[in-house]
This record gives structure tokens, C-alpha cells and sequence, in this order.
């Protein structure tokens, strides 16, 4: 079986060249590739074909990656296609850019071939992961959270939070007073194949922390965290 088989990916990117090769890339690896070359575009054709995942170049003319990406996470029909920005712009403030407004993950041209295929089949993972059936909504003692609308809220007060945090929270509210260890922690919320390091764990839950409170979560040394069911 090839690595991508049955996945739809739509490609954006207006260098050509670039683009043939990756189109080459993604569906020697069994992908179905729909192509376009500006941010409109990507917006126009993730509306018709509705793609399992978007690989969005930064710079391109017309609208450009950054603003695609912000467009596309409005759009009901989409929000759980995973959005993988691709750029030669490697500076760590780009990236942070592409990652809070909403891309899964940020590669950086050129990449290797077996690199891409491997950072797109960890997507295809996560976004299988996310169509199983799973309640929409998960409302526990004073906090709701509702993955259709992306909202969090606390009696009448919203709560913002960026995109991997409600993925945190989510996953942990999703059985109160279940352990969850680090490593699982790290691959449903982040990939298997996307390399951080333990400490961003701790910083996005003592992020949550800070918005929710203390009291809801619960640190097991050594091994993980818990949402407390109280």
C-alpha cells in the first residue's frame, strides 16, 4: 500500500516548478493532487473539492498563504482539513505567524521528498483521527467546549484559545480523570512525526492553566496529565 493512498491534497504554490515536483512527490505516494497557484485559488478549489489536506505556499500573488490560511479556517465545510504551510521563509516569527493562525504544521523549502511525504502522512493520520465519530461538544462542571464552533466557554464567558491549546484541552476533557501520558499526549495533538520537545507540553497546559484555572488539571510526574473530574 503507498504511504498516501486515498488521500485528496490540494497543492498551492506559484513556482512552477516547484510545484510540478511536489505534485510528482504527493502522487507517486498515492495521492490525489489538485493543484492551484495563489491563495484565491486555494480557497476557490478547497470549496469544490473539499481536500483532506492543503499544502499552501506563504508567498504568492493575489492573496498569499498567511491570508488563504485565515480565510480557509472560517469556512464551516473545512474545519477539520489540516492546512500544512510551505515556505522558503525558515525564521522562527514566520513560522510562529503561519502556526496561530491556524496551519497544522510549517515546512520549509526545499524539503526532501521522504521528509514531505512523511510530514503529510502524519496530517492524513491526525485528520482520519478527527472524522471517527467524537462528540462535538463536552461540557464538564463550569466548562463547555464545542469543536464545531472552536469555542470555549465558562458560564457566559468565552475563552480564546490557539489552536493546539483547545486541542489540549479537548483531548483531556474528553475523559475526565483519565491519565494521559506524554507520548500519546504529543501524538494526537501534535503528530507522530512532528519532533518538539517535552517541554511544550507543559507551557501550552500551564497556558490553559492561566485561562481556565488550577484547579481542573492535574500533573502526574514522570507521566503525564489529567483533566479532575470534581
Amino acid at each position: 500500500m503507498m504511504e498516501l493512498e486515498g488521500a485528496k491534497i490540494l497543492l498551492v504554490d506559484d513556482e512552477g516548478d516547484i510545484l510540478e515536483f511536489l505534485e510528482h512527490v504527493l502522487s507517486k505516494a498515492g495521492a490525489k493532487v489538485i493543484t492551484g497557484v495563489n491563495g484565491q485559488e486555494a480557497i476557490d478549489l478547497a470549496q469544490k473539492h473539499n481536500p483532506d489536506i492543503i499544502i499552501l505556499d506563504k508567498m504568492m500573488p493575489v492573496m498569499d498563504g498567511v491570508k488563504a490560511c485565515a480565510e480557509l479556517k472560517k469556512i464551516e465545510s473545512l474545519r477539520k482539513t489540516k492546512i500544512v504551510m510551505l515556505s522558503a521563509i525558515s525564521d522562527i516569527d514566520s513560522q510562529i505567524e503561519g502556526l496561530d493562525l491556524g496551519a497544522d504544521d510549517y515546512l520549509v523549502k526545499p524539503i526532501k521528498s521522504n521528509l514531505l511525504v512523511s510530514k503529510i502522512k502524519s496530517q492524513l493520520r491526525q485528520f482520519r483521527t478527527l472524522k471517527q465519530d467524537r462528540p462535538e461538544v463536552i461540557e464538564y462542571k463550569h466548562i463547555k467546549i464545542d469543536r464545531s464552533k472552536f469555542i470555549v466557554s465558562m458560564g457566559e464567558k468565552e475563552i480564546s484559545l490557539p489552536k493546539k491549546e483547545f486541542e489540549l484541552l479537548y483531548l483531556l476533557m474528553s475523559q475526565p480523570d483519565n491519565v494521559f501520558r506524554r507520548e500519546d499526549i504529543l501524538e494526537t495533538v501534535w503528530g507522530k512525526d512532528v519532533y518538539i520537545g517535552d517541554r511544550t507540553i507543559d507551557v501550552h497546559i500551564r497556558k490553559i492553566r492561566e485561562k481556565i484555572g488550577d484547579d481542573y488539571f492535574k500533573t502526574i510526574k514522570g507521566i503525564g496529565y489529567k483533566f479532575v473530574a470534581f
